[in-house]
């Protein structure tokens, strides 16, 4: 999930040359470590060069490790929590609500990640919503 949200506007190809290093000072993503990451680490995680050095991407990362061991309290394990919603549509959009920087494409890698069932790609990209398309049908109407 977390390279997600560090993929997130950015090149996979930034993300990969920094994954190896960025694991290292995000503590092998261990979710533990890195919800008990406090604001004096995150400000010194924004100092190292081994990073991708965006704030609200690393207190984003640290409040979905926090997010995922609640679900996972809660749900008696993740993969009940992600396999507590009717189908892939609706496990998406639960993801996007629970946790920060995950868009669509993001679900959708993380999820494949993780071994859960996931439509094939070209016939997920064919149906999504487009963003415009997701805030036009929120938008209040007047």
């Amino acid at each position: 999930m977390s390279k997600a949200v560090f993929q997130s506007g950015m090149s996979w190809k930034v993300v990969e040359a920094k994954w190896p290093e960025l694991r290292i000072a995000m503590r092998n993503f261990d979710a533990d470590a890195v919800a008990g990451l406090t604001p004096d680490d995150i400000d010194a995680l924004t100092q190292d060069t081994r990073v991708i050095r965006n704030r609200r991407k690393l207190e984003a990362i640290v409040g979905n490790a926090r997010q995922l061991i609640a679900l996972d309290e809660q749900h008696r394990s993740f993969k009940k929590y992600l396999r507590s919603h009717a189908d892939f549509p609706a496990t998406v959009d639960a993801l996007r609500a629970d946790f920060k920087f995950l868009g669509d494409m993001g679900c959708y890698y993380f999820l494949y990640v993780v071994g859960e069932a996931v439509p094939p790609h070209d016939e997920f990209d064919a149906h999504r919503t487009k963003p415009k398309a997701r805030k036009a049908a929120k938008a209040p109407k007047r």
